[in-house]
């Protein structure tokens, strides 16, 4: 059974509060019996709702013989034993309910020490005793069977069950730390390899249509569902933007309003991918109604990972099922930069190949190089790389006169020392422009 209590500052849709819920909900595998919405200034204390509307929750549950109450909105450890007391079955929060189908969907080993960790900093706060039995462990002199084997330095009144519980989370919570904390290093040093190479990352809202896009791209065979957090890994290929041009695409995780802060922190390695990006695509699902409520809580996302400063240019998705041509233009008004397409029909595809390719080529600078005749790696990466002009072949080297992003060439240049630059200018911006990092 579903629960939403809406607040004045709610985010949520008014038109269908309870929708976003509901597709969680059925994500997670649970069939949805009944729902009930209560409008409230704030939460009470103890339950969260009024005494009337836990009444009727009560009446409404057992006629529905629901298992599991699904609130939309963060509870206290203390309303959700209140509640769990009152309504005689289990009740779980939006974050909860989320770090579920994180933990159903992780399938990669980095996933699931990600989705561990967030649950367990989630839980950590919440433990209550488990054990009533256990309430203390009595110390050696206490004559129990507990106490017998308790040995020196265990003589007193004895430990709660639950302070062992929280040194046990605490202990696994540092171990996991430290895993995912390797798993980061690891990541970002892969990352950072790449450094000659143009890196665009996909970043939108769930179920925005990211791994779509992504398959029609690059033809990786992503995982493409209509449900929320469809997939967790972070998948990178190779996007070919004809004329030789590639660039690598990569496809993250969806983000979510209200979305826990252990996975926002927890899924950070893999998130490195838009991190460290030369351009986000930001996904935008323009046939929903919440469009703009979407980019706000994906902007707020990226911001707190700090990514504030990487271009960012806005795909208004789904082109081809939106029924309200007026929302559209507003969110084109909206964002700085936007393009409409259709991952699903194609519908943009090349003039958003046209946009990157552009962003790709940025401050460009024409140059004459010399690569020995021998070196046909780096003369095919230079093909591959750059807009060749004019080529040369001498007896001992290749000359070629080609124009290619400044930072781009100044990196493969440190990478391969027999390129030799004849001439041009490499090392000096334009007026005006920005100093870039070597």
């Amino acid at each position: 059974m579903l629960v939403s209590i809406l607040l004045p500052n709610t985010k949520a849709d008014l038109s269908d509060p309870l929708g976003e819920l509901a597709g969680l909900t059925k994500s997670s595998g649970v069939c949805v019996v009944d729902a009930m919405i209560q409008k409230r200034l704030a939460l009470k204390a103890k339950y969260a709702l009024g005494k009337g509307k836990v009444a009727e929750l009560v009446e409404r549950a057992q006629a529905n013989e629901a298992d599991v109450i699904v609130f939309d909105i963060d509870l206290s450890p203390r309303q959700i034993r209140e509640l769990e007391q009152a309504v005689g079955c289990k009740v779980i929060d939006r974050s909860e309910l989320i770090l579920d189908i994180f933990a159903q969907r992780a399938k990669t080993r980095e996933a699931q020490l990600q989705v561990e960790l967030a649950q367990l900093e989630y839980t950590a706060p919440r433990l209550r005793g488990m054990w009533g039995h256990l309430e203390r462990i009595a110390g050696a002199g206490g004559g129990t069977a507990a106490g017998a084997v308790g040995g020196v330095g265990t003589r007193g009144p004895g430990e709660r069950q639950i302070e062992i519980d929280r040194r046990i989370v605490k202990k696994r919570i540092s171990h996991l730390k430290r895993e995912i904390a390797e798993i980061d290093q690891r990541k970002q040093r892969e990352v950072r390899s790449r450094g000659d190479e143009f890196t665009v990352a996909l970043v939108g809202y769930t179920n925005s249509g990211k791994s779509t896009l992504m398959n029609r791209l690059t033809h990786a065979g992503r995982f493409a569902a209509d449900m929320p957090f469809a997939t967790l890994d972070t998948k990178t290929a190779r996007w070919e933007l004809g004329e030789g041009r590639t660039v690598l695409l990569s496809d993250t995780i969806g983000f979510i309003r209200d979305l826990p802060h252990g996975l926002v922190a927890s899924f950070r390695a893999t998130l490195e991918e838009a991190i460290h990006a030369d351009l986000l695509l930001h996904i935008v699902d323009a046939s929903s109604s919440t469009a703009f409520a979407q980019t706000k809580a994906v902007d707020e996302v990226l911001e707190s990972l700090g990514c504030r400063d990487v271009p960012q240019f806005a795909l208004l998705n789904k082109i081809d099922v939106v029924d309200d041509a007026s929302m559209t233009e507003l969110l084109v008004r909206h964002r700085d930069r936007s393009l409409r397409i259709s991952a699903l029909t194609g519908e943009g595809i090349e003039e958003l190949t046209r946009e990157v390719v552009e962003r790709m080529q940025g401050e460009t600078t024409e140059v004459t190089i010399s690569i020995p005749q021998g070196d046909g790696r780096l003369v095919a990466e230079i093909d591959r790389r750059a807009d060749v002009l004019r080529r040369r072949y001498l007896p001992t080297a290749v000359e070629l006169d080609i124009r290619m992003n400044r930072t781009q060439l100044r990196q493969l240049a440190g990478r391969n020392p027999s390129l030799a630059i004849l001439s041009g200018d490499l090392d000096t911006p334009p007026a005006g422009a920005p100093d870039e990092p070597a």
